[in-house]
Order: structure tokens, then sequence, then C-alpha cells
């Protein structure tokens, strides 16, 4: 009996079939791990993050088999769609200071109705919000259609159509957009201390490369590196004006 996950699950609010469909498994695979069962790594990363606990302190006996992770970095999942939709929207929704998005579409998250409601009312709580698309007519945009084997003119239409979906934040108070024309390693999501990184393979779509789950700290860190390059990204970036 793992009571320690139980303990977690029932302070967040989180029944099997919640968790379950978060990490996308069967309700009977969680009422195992409630058992005593030992998930695999990836399950063990997304439901530490899901219940915003330690993976020493869920599974204690499995932690300490292996290396920590160097200060500041959470967890690693191996893909983008491995990260748990919950985790998304919690690391908005619990952002008090600042949130900060760095891509060249995030489709997925303009396409998200519960996200951009969160990003609404974060601003309207006084969260400041900065969204950084890459601009359309870009060759860097173009390069990175070519580089995922989707095309130029797909990897602009995305970024248009996330533009348009943002079109409902662009005049609330708090949320500014600009357009970047920089050759993105990484896509950046940020809310206070908290990053998401999801890194950029050539030849690979975004949505199945590995994302990083880090934090600032006291001494520097790795998420002090790309929260440097947000800024200098943000700096260079132009304002998107929308269309009247």
């Amino acid at each position: 009996m793992n009571n320690n996950l139980r303990y977690a699950m029932a302070a967040a609010r989180l029944t099997p079939t919640d968790v379950a469909a978060a990490l996308t498994v069967d309700p009977k695979t969680v009422t195992r791990w409630l058992n005593g069962r030992t998930p695999y790594p990836r399950h063990r990363w997304a439901l530490a993050d899901l219940v915003r606990a330690n993976e020493a302190d869920l599974w204690p006996e499995v932690a300490q088999r292996h290396v920590a992770f160097a200060a500041g970095v959470e967890s690693i999942y191996p893909h983008r769609w491995a990260v748990p939709p919950r985790m998304w929207a919690g690391l908005f929704q619990n952002a008090t200071r600042e949130i900060g998005i760095l891509a060249y579409s995030a489709l997925f998250l303009a396409e998200d109705r519960g996200i951009l409601n969160i990003l609404t009312t974060r601003a309207e709580a006084g969260v400041r919000t900065r969204i950084l698309l890459g601009h359309p007519d870009s060759p860097e945009v173009a390069n990175r259609g070519a580089d995922e084997g989707i095309g130029s003119a797909v990897m602009a239409a995305r970024t248009k159509n996330a533009l348009t979906l943002y079109r409902p934040l662009m005049n609330l108070q708090g949320i500014e957009i600009r357009l970047h024309r920089t050759v993105l390693y990484n896509s950046i999501y940020r809310a206070d201390n908290e990053l998401l990184v999801n890194t950029h393979a050539y030849a690979t779509a975004a949505a199945d490369a590995p994302v990083m789950h880090l934090r600032l700290t006291d001494d520097p860190g790795p998420a002090d590196a790309y929260m440097t390059s947000f800024e200098r990204v943000w700096e260079a970036g132009q304002p998107h004006q929308q269309d009247r």
C-alpha cells in the first residue's frame, strides 16, 4: 500500500479516475500504484508533478537508487505530449507575478480554451503576461517548418492561427504579444519561478521532443539561462498590432 501517494492525491483532490485521465492510463493501473506497484519512470515523474510532490516522497525506495537531478531541475518528460494537461493548467494558474510564452506558434495552448481562460483570469488578477510567437513571414519560421518536415507554409499558418486564437486576449491590460525573428533552440513556458522548456530537435516535431521542468533557485542554475534567453528575444521582438 502506497499511503504517501494516496495522501498526495487526496491533498490534490484527485481521484484515481482523474489521475488515469491525466496520464492516459487505465484507472486499474492507478489502483495498482496505490496498492504498492511502482510505476514506470515516466509515470512517476508525471504523477509527482500532477500532485505537486517530490518523487522521493512518493517512492523513496526507488528515488534513492537514482542520482539526483541538478538543483533547479524538477523533472524531464520524454515528449511534450507526455506532460499531463493538468501540469500546463497548474503552471499558469499558480502564477502570481508573471507568465511568459516563447515559441514559434504554441498552437496547442492557443487551441485550449481552458488555458486561454486561465491567462485571462490571471491577467485580470494583475499577472503580467508576455507572449512571443514567430513572425509568420520570417525565414526562421519557414526554416523550422522545413526542419520538422511539415513545410514552411504549414508552420506559418500555425502561427497565424495561434494569433487569431489569441485575439480576445490582446485588449486585456497586462497581456502583450510580440513577434520574433529568432532561431529558437527551445520553446519556453514560464510562470513566476517555474519553467517548462520544450527542446527543439532537427526532424522532430516539438510535441515529440523532450520537456524539462525547471525552477529558479537562489544559486544560478539552468533556469537562469533560459530566462536570459527569453528576455533577449523579448527585447528584440516586434509588438503585434491587432488587425482592425
